[in-house]
């Protein structure tokens, strides 16, 4: 490598992946090719967007050995240089996807098409709110009750980011809201999520209490922990001397 060093540090040849999501991913069967698509709602991120980006890729292409189609849709208007990056670059690695930013699209071939109607509040307009009165106008042309709750509370949802929600909410009948198994299944999991989050600082003042400040690794694989395991972890800390401990027992719940 051009250099003489006198640090060396052998390493672990086994590497690691930790699990992640993508947000969608369709298999075009006529093709043999997925559709990746990843929705960003501000553009930091860590790692980082363009990063993840090629490890989306690399993992999907390890799996199904296809062409991959990777599409970034970034849904609330900023002026960030990143919303404007495509690609990946390092010493010997180029990986580009697209990018869609959602405030420059035409709003007409969004609400054209029922399934796209939650984006459309999201896209280029003079009047905002005059073009959100016309997505719900298209969401209460929809007879098919369930899909009119679905799309209803997915309108809902998007057009919350750049709209007032009292705004929102006037415009959308609030029997459909309520009605909507979409809604209840956001409002169950925000609830979920803040009992999850109570469970994790329970558990991180006992662990502090008995081993000390934790790395920050170890911190953050308990902050991915179900509320079943952080009950799971409650009760075995107390059987724990050292950090290497609780990574042991995270180790043997992975």
């Amino acid at each position: 490598m051009g250099e003489a060093p006198d640090d060396i540090q052998v390493l672990k040849t086994e590497l690691s992946a930790e699990p992640i999501q993508a947000d969608a991913l369709s298999l075009l069967q006529s093709t043999n090719q997925i559709l990746h698509l990843e929705f960003q709602t501000l553009p930091p991120s860590e790692p980082p967007l363009p990063f993840r980006m090629l490890d989306y890729w690399v993992r999907l292409q390890r799996k199904y050995r296809c062409p991959i189609e990777q599409v970034v849709i970034f849904l609330k208007s900023t002026t960030s240089d990143l919303v404007f990056n495509n690609e990946f670059r390092d010493i010997n690695t180029w990986h580009r996807y697209r990018v869609i930013r959602l405030w420059e699209q035409d709003p007409q071939p969004l609400l054209a098409n029922r399934a796209l109607l939650p984006l459309a509040t999201l896209a280029k307009s003079n009047n905002p709110n005059r073009l959100l009165e016309q997505v719900v106008v298209e969401v209460d042309r929809i007879e098919e009750q369930g899909q009119l709750r679905t799309l209803a509370a997915c309108v809902d949802v998007l057009a919350g980011l750049r709209f007032e929600k009292d705004l929102v909410r006037r415009l959308l009948r609030e029997e459909i809201m309520e009605e909507s198994v979409t809604y209840q299944d956001i409002i169950q999991k925000g609830r979920q999520r803040g009992k999850q989050e109570e469970a994790v600082l329970i558990v991180m003042r006992l662990l502090t209490l008995r081993l000390g400040l934790l790395d920050p690794v170890l911190q953050q694989r308990i902050e991915g922990l179900s509320i079943a395991r952080l009950e799971e972890l409650s009760e075995a800390l107390l059987d724990f001397k050292t950090a290497t401990d609780l990574a042991v027992w995270l180790d043997q719940e992975q």
